[in-house]
């Protein structure tokens, strides 16, 4: 048996391991992707406003996205807002390193570490669907206006197959009490079916709830990068800018990728999405760096910072 005191003690260096190994990858990386942009064009912005506008709406993206892993995590059990504030960041920084950022959840619940373990992993699961459910709806307008503006077969056939998806989250979201019985038919699974059948403490009201902060925080991040790209001199109009953004965010939830290299995924994709209205590249490569720094990079450091006090003896 390990002592109390040498519990604490490993406790804080492999909370100072981990801690120090995001940070280190953090900066490596934020370095080496953003080398590729000149510092000439930081000269060539419009006022800051728009900039301030963007870092502030950072504030309500994160507060809304702990608010909504508060209202799950208290299905499992009663834990501070501050509590969940901190698993969401630490989630976060756990995100970095894993493809298309799925370590954010597990990074959450780790940091909670607690007992309830599989209870957790459910309703986790459901504010992950909603959240994907946001990115779908979204996505799908970007390419309802892409084909109306860029009619094409392969166009066509991927506003298809994202219309599909969106039909399968909504049954998924709003009907998944109905998998536990399929659940239940196979013993390795039964277990998940019994912690499954928490889920079903969660109200169709609840989950309206759930489901527009999910849809609350795309409007806001969307916002955000139409700030850095008007900051960055992008001109777009705002319905075409929303929409594109929509698309832009779509293909990054679809695209296979790891956050910390995904910067360069990200600018390509930007390029050919955006570059259909403005010409200004630099400008879009630079938005597209700035809302990847906003929105990741600093709860990232943030959460990093705040896995120290993470406890993974007990």
């Amino acid at each position: 048996m390990v002592n109390k005191s040498t519990k604490i003690w490993l406790n804080y260096i492999a909370g100072a391991a981990i801690s120090l190994l995001l940070l280190w990858s953090i900066y490596g990386q934020v370095t080496k992707q953003l080398s590729g942009i000149g510092a000439d064009v930081w000269k060539h912005t419009r006022p800051v406003l728009y900039l301030i506008c963007c870092i502030a709406l950072l504030f309500a993206n994160t507060s809304l996205e702990a608010y909504k892993w508060h209202l799950l995590t208290r299905r499992v059990e009663p834990l501070p807002y501050w509590r969940t504030f901190a698993s969401y960041l630490a989630g976060v920084a756990f995100s970095i390193i894993t493809p298309n950022r799925i370590g954010e959840y597990p990074g959450r619940i780790l940091y909670l570490g607690r007992s309830n373990t599989f209870r957790y992993i459910n309703v986790a699961i459901l504010g992950s669907i909603a959240q994907l459910s946001a990115v779908y709806i979204f996505g799908l307008a970007g390419l309802i206006y892409y084909n109306i503006l860029f009619p094409a077969v392969a166009a066509k056939l991927t506003l298809v197959a994202c219309a599909l998806v969106n039909v399968f989250l909504f049954l998924l979201y709003w009907r998944f009490e109905a998998l536990i019985p399929s659940l239940e038919r196979f013993k390795w699974l039964r277990r998940f079916a019994v912690y499954g059948k928490l889920l079903n403490r969660i109200s169709t009201k609840e989950q309206i709830r759930i489901l527009g902060i999910s849809l609350l925080r795309f409007i806001i991040f969307t916002a955000q990068y139409l700030f850095l790209l008007r900051w960055m001199n992008v001109e777009l109009p705002l319905a075409e800018g929303f929409c594109m953004a929509g698309l832009f965010f779509w293909v990054m939830a679809v695209v296979p990728s790891v956050a910390l290299t995904e910067l360069g995924i990200r600018g390509k994709v930007s390029l050919h999405i955006f570059g259909l209205f403005s010409s200004n590249t630099i400008g879009i490569l630079a938005a597209t760096a700035g809302i990847w720094v906003v929105n990741l990079i600093i709860p990232s450091i943030i959460g990093s910072i705040l896995i120290l006090r993470m406890r993974l003896l007990r």
